[in-house]
């Protein structure tokens, strides 16, 4: 009896640590929203739920914990791999937000976002919300999930290493939510800058009026005008790109090997 639960425990753990990743960087699972105590009692109750559906794998005999300390790693890579690629395009419409607020003169203008445990601008949390409760709507949640028990299907507890990490698809993903980020401010940085120049030719040709003290409040009220104009747009063109990453996102994960079958313990 002993020998049947050491031999389950171990790729237990492991399939248990792929998981655990998901809750560092996918989005909601990684928000401090989630009670900290609560977090490892859902890694532990998924990964029972998952366990019986990956191969086999027989453990050495010889196994000790300096050995098993890459595999932790490496089912750790997966899961974050996962998590943080259907997270960038959140983290661009945050960056989206930021470099409106700062244009429109709200950069002093700090919030709490919850779901990453850190300061940003007004702005950037209300499009970072747009874009979430379109993740939401895409059934993102439920792909990323589907996504990680293919990689199950491909590679089992302990089956990847380290230099399989996926860096050029976490850079082109980076760089195309960066461009993301900078088409989705793009209308309000415009109308931003063609204030920008009529505040100066207006100061140059009626030094007498006070172009600080009203051009603040224009900024402000264009740039919300534009916003609210674009906001549609702003809307389908970050739903598009979710949709894209969290097929990247599948597509990675069935690529990591040649399907395994679940075999008797």
């Amino acid at each position: 009896m002993s020998e049947i639960v050491l031999s389950n425990l171990v790729p237990f753990v492991l399939v248990a640590f792929r998981i655990a990743a998901l809750f560092i960087a996918t989005p909601m699972f990684s928000s401090t929203m989630i009670p900290l105590r609560l977090k490892p009692f859902l890694v532990l109750a998924l990964a029972a739920a998952i366990y019986p559906l990956t191969p086999a794998w027989p453990v050495p005999p010889s196994m000790t914990i300096v050995a098993l300390v890459p595999m932790i790693f490496g089912e750790i890579l997966i899961g974050f791999v996962i998590g943080f690629l259907a997270s960038l395009p959140l983290i661009a419409s945050e960056t989206c937000g930021i470099i409106v607020g700062q244009q429109m003169g709200f950069g002093l203008a700090k919030v709490y976002n919850p779901e990453y445990d850190a300061e940003t601008d007004v702005l950037g949390q209300a499009l970072f919300f747009v874009v979430f409760g379109a993740f939401l709507a895409m059934g993102g949640l439920e792909s990323v999930f589907r996504s990680l028990v293919a990689t199950f299907e491909r590679i089992g507890p302990g089956g990847i290493v380290m230099s399989k990490a996926p860096i050029e698809t976490i850079v082109a993903v980076a760089t195309s939510g960066l461009e993301l980020a900078m088409r989705m401010s793009l209308p309000v940085v415009a109308a931003i800058l063609l204030l920008v120049v009529v505040f100066a030719v207006i100061s140059k040709t009626m030094p007498a009026i006070n172009i600080m003290s009203v051009g603040f409040t224009v900024k402000v009220l264009a740039g919300l005008a534009v916003l609210t104009v674009a906001l549609p747009t702003i809307a389908r063109v970050a739903g598009d790109e979710t949709g894209e990453v969290l097929k990247i996102v599948d597509g990675w994960a069935h690529s990591l090997g040649s399907p395994v079958g679940r075999q008797g313990i």
